[in-house]
């Protein structure tokens, strides 16, 4: 048979799993809490592999490869650097996290630093700003549309319609229960494609010479592509680079869609089996990137668009029925994080906006449990709303690498989050002021660096400042650097306005952090 046939074979029993786990997950879901965290419904290993699942996107599987095909050996740090970021974020933040899920019953990393400083503001301001999620859902709709549109031959509007129907169906029906499930039986998947990606390039697979000659094939192409860094390239070109690709990852493991998976954990005293389990399973998965090089080295620089070297390299090496599956184990990667995308940013108009901000306002409000149906309801429809938006993102930005979309968002989020969310959780001294100043600084420095709003012909050539606004035009097209620069920022405005302004009352602090600490 041929690729087409065995794809559509494979992809109506991924699909029918996917469903059926939707439909499973239905029954759990008694209330809009359960619709919106699943809390306490998961042990460490199960949601481990969820977890890293989830972190380990479209981006990892299309979009990381694509910039090893394009860009070479350099990017394998970005594949072990990433994870350490994520994971160093997650042992920050963790315990002030599920205790402040405890505490106030959170649903959503808007709630939480609402809550952390007992501030509307800062929970608005944190639902609009996580609106920026939408261009990571629409890079996971990207990647779904090239594995459909090369395994099956389709059409890239049918290839689009299928991907984001399918996510519509099951996470409707079960919120983040769905999301868990399907996230870790999708992290088993990926985690064995990932596994079988290692051997390959370390066998060099389809080369003559195997590995060493993957590697003098590279080198033929183009010495940067085996260097410790490509000077051709603005995201690998320095050391500033490379520690930027650490910093940058440190807040995404709290992003809204990865958070709130941290209220699912059964119990406290499993914390830290999680952390190590997922941390585990991610520096694996990141691993999947090497696919780009064994791409490159069997291809040359004939691919028009990097997102297709990996599903190109398992077309050529192996048989359609094998190739056909493995394409399902990478369209596994692309849903576990898009379905909790949608979950998180279903719940900013449902739980943080219709919730936590009209109900208190309304004259005549309604019931406990008719405010829960509402909720309930309303984060259905807005899953429905909120996918037919990122398809259409997704259609305008085809020809983009998925790595580069999901950053598009990604980046702003991650260096407003820098202050109050990280700064937050290690250090009770955050106050009100500081924590939105934070948040605004990081934005605002990641948004004028990567549209490159400082200009060298404002200054003196030769003068200090020419030369700083030469090296940030420089980084300009750098999501990673961008991002890093905010975080700092973030982190800076954060501490230097909490030190000048009134800290939270000693009572509410007790609530977060053991009184050693809220004395601090």
């Amino acid at each position: 048979m041929s690729l087409a046939s065995w794809a559509w074979i494979f992809l109506i029993g991924y699909i029918g799993l996917m469903l059926g786990i939707g439909f499973a997950a239905q029954r759990k879901v008694k209330n809009a809490d359960d619709f919106a965290t699943a809390r306490g419904g998961y042990g460490p290993l199960f949601l481990a592999f969820a977890f890293a699942a989830t972190t380990a996107s479209g981006a990892t599987f299309i979009g990381g490869p694509g910039l090893a095909y394009e860009m070479g050996m350099p990017t394998i740090w970005g594949h072990f650097l990433y994870p350490l970021g994520v994971y160093a974020g997650v042992f920050c933040c963790i315990r002030l996290v599920r205790r402040a899920g405890e505490a106030f019953g959170s649903r959503s990393i808007p709630e939480y630093l609402g809550e952390r400083y007992s501030s509307d503001a800062m929970r608005i301001l944190v639902s609009l700003f996580s609106l920026l999620l939408l261009f990571y859902l629409a890079g996971q709709l990207v990647s779904g549309l090239v594995m459909f549109e090369m395994l099956l031959g389709m059409s890239q509007a049918w290839a689009l319609a299928i991907t984001a129907g399918v996510l519509m169906v099951y996470v409707v029906l079960g919120g983040a229960h769905a999301d868990i499930m399907t996230d870790g039986v999708q992290g088993i998947i990926m985690l064995m494609v990932a596994l079988l990606i290692v051997g390959l390039f370390l066998t060099g697979m389809g080369v003559d010479g195997g590995l060493s000659g993957v590697i003098s094939t590279l080198r033929e192409d183009d010495p940067n592509l085996v260097g410790w860094l490509n000077r051709d390239s603005t995201l690998y070109r320095g050391p500033w680079s490379i520690v930027a690709i650490f910093l940058s990852h440190i807040p995404l493991g709290m992003l809204p869609h990865l958070g709130n998976k941290i209220w699912a954990l059964k119990t406290e005293r499993d914390r830290w089996r999680f952390v190590w389990y997922a941390l585990f399973f991610g520096l694996l998965m990141a691993m999947i990137g090497l696919a780009g090089l064994h791409a490159r080295a069997l291809f040359g620089a004939e691919l028009s668009n990097g997102n297709t070297a990996l599903p190109a390299l398992f077309i050529e090496l192996f048989p359609s029925w094998f190739a056909a599956l493995v394409g399902v184990g990478i369209l596994a990667a692309i849903m576990s994080t898009a379905d909790g995308l949608v979950v998180s940013s279903s719940q900013i108009v449902a739980n943080d906006i219709y919730r936590l901000t009209l109900v208190p306002r309304m004259k005549q409000r309604p019931s406990d449990d008719e405010v829960d149906r509402r909720v309930l309801r309303i984060s259905r429809v807005g899953t429905v709303v909120v996918l037919l938006l990122c398809t259409l993102m997704a259609w305008a930005l085809l020809d983009v690498n998925t790595a580069l979309i999901v950053w598009m968002g990604n980046g702003g989020l991650m260096a407003a989050f820098a202050g109050p969310l990280l700064l937050g959780a290690l250090w009770s001294g955050v106050t009100r002021a500081g924590a939105l100043a934070g948040l605004l600084t990081g934005l605002g420095v990641f948004a004028l660096t990567y549209l490159g709003f400082f200009q060298p012909s404002w200054f003196p050539e030769g003068s200090v400042l020419f030369a700083a606004a030469e090296w940030l035009q420089a980084e300009s097209p750098n999501p990673w650097s961008c991002a890093s620069m905010g975080e700092i920022a973030s982190v800076a405005a954060t501490w230097c306005v909490s030190k000048l302004t009134r800290s939270l009352p000693d009572e509410h602090l007790a609530k977060l952090f053991p009184p050693a600490a809220a004395a601090d």
